[in-house]
């Protein structure tokens, strides 16, 4: 198929553990120069220009000249979705082993807190979300998924999520997705996103441009309380 996507040339950028090491380095939305790019991925300055430009040139990172210096940063939320969707995936296929170290110490309490995850929320805040949804019988577990009960569908659809919208045929309706700092799930899937939309619409979460961190509103934390009491 001519039209088929180029799965294939975005994975070969990925499986050099190099360029995954720089690429995580990066995972917290920082901007960083190359040389300390090359030292996190331990590499020489020569290998890690020869990788940056291969980062730069799929995609996957974007960078900015400063007088004599270049500075790279993951080219967008996408990116950096699919890069933390991956280390998530890795972790739930590997339940006894610990946490990946996040790349800095200095990693902004904010990422931690609420950012997004593909077109969903992630951070403590979604963790939190989905565990009230889950202790008030809202959903329930189904496997890998979550089921809506009768009482999530009413409470759901009072809230303005549109339910049969989020059902639409080969999309996973709700998904237990692992949060990679939290190590524990939040709620992927379209009814994920659709709540994140209608986060946004409503005013309880503002996205940043450039960044996965968004922020909850004095009007949010006001509705996450009323709702879940977080």
């Amino acid at each position: 198929m001519h039209d088929a996507p180029e799965i294939a040339r975005i994975a070969n950028l990925l499986a050099d553990p190099a360029r995954a090491r720089i690429l995580w380095t990066l995972i917290d939305g920082t901007t960083r120069p190359a040389g300390e790019l090359a030292y996190a991925a331990n590499i020489s300055a020569q290998s890690a220009s020869a990788h940056l430009a291969k980062l730069v040139q799929g995609g996957l990172l974007a960078a900015q000249v400063q007088g004599r210096h270049r500075y790279f940063r993951i080219a967008g939320a996408e990116v950096a979705g699919v890069i933390e969707g991956m280390a998530s995936l890795d972790v739930a296929s590997r339940p006894q082993t610990p946490r990946p170290a996040l790349p800095s110490p200095s990693v902004p309490v904010e990422f931690l807190h609420a950012r997004t995850c593909y077109g969903h929320l992630a951070g403590e805040m979604a963790v939190r979300v989905l565990e009230k949804m889950l202790q008030a019988q809202w959903l329930m577990p189904e496997e890998r998924d979550f089921a809506v009960t009768p009482l999530g569908e009413k409470k759901l659809t009072a809230l303005g999520v549109d339910l049969p919208a989020a059902r639409r045929p080969r999309r996973v309706f709700a998904r237990a997705c692992v949060d990679l700092t939290q190590r524990r799930a939040h709620l992927g899937g379209a009814l994920g996103d659709a709540l994140l939309d209608l986060y946004v619409a409503r005013g309880w979460i503002q996205r940043h441009r450039r960044s996965r961190v968004v922020g909850i509103t004095p009007k949010g934390h006001e509705n996450f309380r009323r709702l879940f009491g977080i």
